[in-house]
């Protein structure tokens, strides 16, 4: 496996937590500024990136920096967009109409939350397969609600709410912050979408001193999610001057004037014109390298971020070169969608038709004045989906937990994924096509089923998987401490899981031909 040297480490440092710009193109107010990321000279242990030169590349450090720009599902989706962009792809809008060309590669965004990305192949024809990889932008968090301003005891307090699953006693004694998006009026009257991210250590939510409560460690700590779980922002509970001179609008009502001030200084903009905020608390702790031999990655929203960025690299790593589509006939796609964490159903979520909606679409257009029966049902019966999120790797301190024949280790590559109740929508079938891509690679695969006395999760697999009928995988990088502030998994899984992604993009057509079921 490819591994990132201290020699790398000490010639790559880039710097964490990078702002994402403000500024907007006069096209667009939700264009990305392209320009050059810099990168600081001084070493840094949170931060790695390997050498493009390199005859293995490690994808490892370019993640760090992915996750460290990723505070938030509208981060997330942003910076793929940067990516995408700088790597030639041509951006679409789904109010206009497409006109697609076989070689292209196009890309879309859904509410800043959720982006379809794809390739066509050169010689693709009407009603040939679609290779889909589909992950999530969100993770388990604390979100603002819509009233967020609240004192006690001479304290001013967010409340919040939560968000997903999360293992919520580690979000207490965190440096938190917020960050997320904002919707500024601009001086023409029109209304722009703004990122906005407060890097610095901004809210606590303290635990209670063990002296005030003497049985936590032999009882359990077991906080009140709605009294127990509000972070501090200050002691001073009087409105900023300025603020009681120009009196309160509803906005500042509903959220202390102290942060809109705070979120204002960091857009550039006045408080009055901030019209509406959707903000998610945030752990400033960058994501890093961690363990004795720098093995691990620590971090947060690993769930499931680390695997929308293995899906995005590789399907840019495909087609990045001239020829990469010369003699594909299907169209590589990813798919990164929203709202996974707290079921799917949402507009911006895998529970909407987005995806397949894109795929009429993008047959459609294709098509040009090809007459024929049925083309789209046709491309969705040769098409693949990979459902990619993160897999529960075997704790040493609770192997108990896993079935005995089914646990996954770091390191040993992408975890399949099976339940015989279809909480997973791998087969018999398509655990085999993915096994076949790995082996013709020499990449090493890995099964977990969850044990028949536990409940067993799920992924957005099933949901696209029964939308249109479409053959699919569940999988995934083996991890611990699953919907914690803070996670881990193995780094040389990153680089596994790019390998297989990018080998299932590049191979699956030949390798596909050969079966035959129906």
């Amino acid at each position: 496996m490819a591994t990132i040297s201290r020699a790398q480490l000490l010639h790559h440092p880039s710097a964490f937590f990078s702002r994402l710009p403000h500024s907007h193109s006069s096209s667009s107010p939700f264009s990305i500024n392209l320009r050059r990321r810099k990168f600081s000279s001084s070493p840094l242990l949170c931060t790695s990136s390997a050498s493009s030169a390199s005859t293995n590349p490690s994808i490892v450090g370019d993640l760090l920096n992915y996750l460290n720009e990723s505070w938030t599902q509208f981060h997330a989706t942003a910076e793929a967009k940067r990516q995408l962009i700088a790597a030639g792809f041509h951006l679409l809008n789904e109010n206009d109409e497409w006109d697609l060309k076989p070689g292209g590669r196009y890309f879309f965004t859904r509410n800043m939350s959720c982006l379809v990305a794809f390739a066509v192949g050169e010689k693709y024809i009407v009603g040939n397969g679609f290779h889909v990889i589909a992950a999530h932008t969100d993770s388990p968090c604390l979100k603002l609600k819509p009233k967020s301003a609240s004192s006690k005891s001479n304290y001013l307090m967010l409340n919040v709410q939560t968000y997903g699953g999360g293992l919520w006693h580690t979000w207490f004694d965190r440096d938190l912050s917020v960050a997320g998006r904002v919707i500024v009026r601009a001086s023409d009257g029109s209304f722009l979408h703004k990122l906005v991210k407060v890097k610095r250590p901004l809210l606590r939510v303290p635990t209670l001193a063990i002296h005030l409560n003497r049985t936590v460690n032999t009882d359990g700590f077991k906080p009140n999610l709605e009294t127990h779980l509000v972070p501090l922002l200050a002691t001073k509970p009087e409105a900023p001057a300025e603020s009681k001179e120009k009196g309160t609008s509803p906005s500042k009502a509903a959220h202390h004037p102290l942060l809109m001030q705070i979120l204002s200084d960091e857009l550039g903009c006045d408080v009055d014109d901030i019209v509406n905020i959707e903000l998610n608390i945030c752990d400033t702790q960058p994501s890093c390298l961690g363990g004795a031999n720098n093995e691990f990655i620590f971090s947060g929203r690993l769930d499931n971020l680390a695997s929308s960025y293995c899906a995005l690299r590789a399907l840019v790593d495909s087609c990045g070169s001239p020829g990469d589509l010369s003699s594909e006939h299907a169209i590589r796609m990813v798919a990164l969608f929203d709202n996974e964490e707290v079921g799917s159903d949402s507009y911006q979520g895998a529970g909407a038709p987005t995806m397949f909606q894109a795929i009429r679409r993008i047959v459609g257009s294709l098509a040009n004045s090809y007459v024929g029966e049925s083309a789209f049902d046709r491309a969705i019966r040769q098409s693949f989906l990979v459902s990619a999120d993160m897999a529960h790797g075997v704790h040493p301190n609770f192997m108990d937990k896993h079935e005995e024949h089914h646990r996954p280790e770091m390191h040993k590559g992408l975890v399949i994924k099976h339940n015989a109740n279809q909480r997973y929508a791998t087969s018999g079938v398509t655990s085999f096509l993915f096994k076949e891509v790995a082996k013709l690679h020499n990449l090493p695969t890995q099964e977990f089923v969850v044990r028949n006395d536990m409940g067993c999760g799920s992924t957005i697999g099933p949901i696209l998987a029964s939308g249109v009928g479409i053959r699919t995988v569940d999988c995934g990088i083996a991890q611990l401490s699953m919907h914690s502030v803070r996670e881990v998994c193995g780094k040389e899984d990153i680089d596994i899981a790019y390998k297989h992604f990018k080998a299932f993009y590049q191979t699956f057509s030949s390798i596909d031909r050969k079966l035959i079921i129906d």
